[in-house]
């Protein structure tokens, strides 16, 4: 045997270690992050997936590997990934015992859930905010807005916080439409909703994100511009989201005058995870609107879109506080979400009827650009999941933005499931958005 040999095997057995896959568990309430755990399934990491609710457990089977109890994969897992708010103090333990984790913290839970809370924490941290005011009672709110006519914002907190349904933007300067609204509400929501009035602001709607390593952002920083309302032109039921338009940026003064200031208080709570800030902006100011501390949907499949970095290594190195930078493309990206009966509401009698086990059909076997929704493969078929009818979120990248659109509604159009539906706009409005903001100064 050569001097060498006992070196050059240990090289070798080196090799191999570092091609070992790595292992992740992804665990949900609702079955969100199903797209993220097929992306990181693709690159050769192992995965296991944990879906809580029982309405959504099939979501993602035959895609990536369910398990029954996350916990007993927890010591299994090299990465634990949590997909939304309400796991902080799970998180938080986690770390303490030692494991990578990309998710909450108590605090970011708090940020998310609390509308009152988030604003105080931004007026803290030197962030300007819109006038607003909280309520536990419809009468008190209606009171108010007697007292006080303007153009306001009603927006759900407490338990109703993620009824999206509910927000209602007034039209009307003396604020009688919100006294109508409130009215109604009050029929329905008074004992299971508190609420929040905001001043209303004209303005370009704006989103900065980034991804967050415990102890600094992730560059570049995303900025993307959200398309809640169901129908074309804004019109109709808010639905969370029914797609978006983003670029990638290296910092601006929308992320130095909001994100950067929320650096010491992520840092102290340990966060790792998408961190991002919705906001009004206009010429006289960056006024926020509400955090997201957690995955986006459908954000992160459009993150998939756009970030060529290999998405298991930045996972690793985000929650061993190591990432520093990400791969992306140039130009904009764009998302469309596809959507079946009973989306944006729950009706599990009408995704029965109309949607239950539906077949995804494609035209062409083209999948580039095709996002899991609430989707599962049932014998080589996808086929509809869950109850909720969020079917597929189908993703384009251009150098121009209508170059982004033609790819991505080409995509769209290669899809055939029974009673679709989908918005055609998405991204139209940016060349008048775009011309705002650089005049304003914003993406400088």
């Amino acid at each position: 045997m050569s001097p060498n040999s006992n070196g050059a095997a240990a090289a070798v057995e080196e090799k191999k270690e570092e091609k070992k896959p790595l292992k992740f568990l992804f665990v949900s309430y609702e079955g969100l992050i199903g797209d993220l755990a097929w992306q990181v399934k693709k690159e050769g990491s192992e995965v296991k997936y944990y879906v809580r609710d029982k309405s959504e457990k099939d979501i993602c089977d035959g895609f990536v590997d369910k398990c029954d109890d996350w916990k007993e994969f927890k010591d299994w897992a090299d990465v634990i990934v949590f997909d939304d708010v309400g796991f902080g103090q799970i998180a938080e333990d986690l770390r303490k015992e030692g494991k990578l984790v990309v998710g909450g913290s108590l605090y970011t839970d708090r940020l998310e859930d609390d509308r009152e809370f988030g604003q105080d924490e931004l007026n803290k941290a030197g962030v300007n905010t819109l006038p607003h005011w909280d309520f536990v009672g419809f009468d008190d709110a209606i009171e108010f807005v007697k007292k006080n006519p303007e153009r306001y914002v009603i927006k759900p907190s407490g338990r109703a916080q993620n009824e999206k349904e509910l927000v209602f933007i007034g039209q009307e300067e003396d604020g009688n439409d919100v006294l109508n609204v409130l009215e109604h509400y009050k029929k329905s929501w008074s004992k299971k909703m508190s609420l929040q009035l905001q001043k209303f602001v004209q303005g370009v709607e704006v989103a900065i994100g980034a991804f967050f390593n415990g102890n600094d952002f992730v560059q570049p920083i995303f900025i993307n511009f959200e398309h809640k309302k169901m129908f074309p032109g804004g019109l109709g039921p808010n639905t969370g989201e029914m797609g978006t338009l983003a670029f990638f940026a290296p910092p601006n003064k929308l992320f130095n005058e909001t994100l950067l200031k929320m650096k010491p208080m992520l840092e102290a709570s340990g966060y790792v995870g998408y961190f991002d800030l919705n906001c009004i902006v206009n010429s006289r100011g960056i006024f926020p609107l509400e955090f997201t501390t957690r995955f986006g949907y459908p954000t992160v499949s459009l993150q998939i879109e756009g970030i060529t970095s290999n998405w298991s290594t930045f996972l690793q190195t985000l929650a061993a506080g190591q990432a520093t930078e990400l791969k992306t493309k140039k130009g904009f990206q764009i998302c469309v979400v596809v959507a079946v009966p009973p989306f944006p509401f729950t009706d599990p009698a009408s995704f029965k009827r109309y949607s239950e086990d539906a077949t995804i059909l494609f035209k062409k076997p083209n999948f580039d650009g095709v996002h899991l929704g609430d989707v599962k493969l049932v014998e080589e078929d996808w086929r509809l999941a869950g109850e909720s009818g969020y079917a597929l979120v189908v993703t384009g990248s251009g150098v121009t933005v209508e170059d982004a659109r033609k790819q991505v509604y080409s995509r769209v159009r290669n899809i055939m499931i029974p009673n679709m539906f989908y918005r055609m706009d998405i991204g139209e409005q940016w060349s008048v958005s775009s011309d705002m903001l650089y005049t304003w100064g914003y993406l400088y």
